[in-house]
This record gives structure tokens, C-alpha cells and sequence, in this order.
């Protein structure tokens, strides 16, 4: 089970840190990903880390802004927002997949297990 949380309502600029919290499974083979949905638009691929070795993979334009971390303690990853933008309002979903290959990181039908989204909203 994965839990998504960290959304909220905050202004242009402004940094937020989403949380996605795994329960009840091991992740030793898992790829963890971020992806996101605005309204009227298709789920489009944020990042994704490797659980094991922290390999990672970023939609190019984000990655000057979005970091994605994991604690191995807390079985936690996070995803850092910052220098938000009006654009990234959306409903941000975490998703594990297991032993995906780098290609398929972006690649949402690749994940089998997705959490229930959080929303973010950046205000102008």
C-alpha cells in the first residue's frame, strides 16, 4: 500500500515536499515514481528512483526544480517542488513497480501499485 501526502495550496514560488509512504511490502525490487494529473489533461511522468542503489530518472523539464529522495528507515520517498508554477497544479500520485528496467520509468503502465494522490495547487 502506498500513501501519498504533502499537498496543498501555495503561491508561485513557493517550495512543497510530497511524501510517499510503502506499507506492507518489501521494496528491495521496486521502482518508486512520481507522476501527475492536471484537470483535463493525461497522467504525465514527474521522476522515479530505484529503491535499491537510488538509481533515478527525471522528466527533463522539471529537473531543474524537482528532486526525489528516499529514507530506507522510514521506507519513505519524497519529491522537493520547488520555484512552483501555476503549471504544476495537479493531483500528484506515487506508484511502485518492480524490477523495471531504466527505460520503463517513465512509463506509467509499468507500475502495478499506485497510491490515492495528493493534491497540489499553486496559486499566481
Amino acid at each position: 500500500q502506498l500513501q501519498a501526502f504533502g499537498g496543498g495550496l501555495v503561491q508561485a514560488g513557493d517550495s512543497l515536499r510530497l511524501s510517499c509512504t510503502a506499507s506492507g511490502r518489501t521494496l528491495s525490487d521496486k521502482v518508486i515514481g512520481w507522476f501527475r494529473q492536471a484537470p483535463g489533461k493525461e497522467r504525465e511522468f514527474v521522476v522515479a528512483i530505484r529503491w535499491n542503489g537510488g538509481t533515478t530518472a527525471y522528466e527533463a523539464s522539471l529537473k531543474d526544480r524537482f528532486t526525489i529522495s528516499r529514507d530506507i528507515s522510514k521506507k519513505t520517498v519524497y519529491l522537493q517542488m520547488n520555484s512552483l508554477k501555476p503549471e504544476d497544479t495537479a493531483v500528484y500520485y506515487c506508484a511502485a513497480g518492480s524490477r523495471l528496467i531504466y527505460s520503463m520509468f517513465g512509463v506509467a503502465s509499468s507500475y502495478a501499485y499506485w497510491g490515492q494522490g495528493t493534491q497540489v495547487t499553486v496559486s499566481s
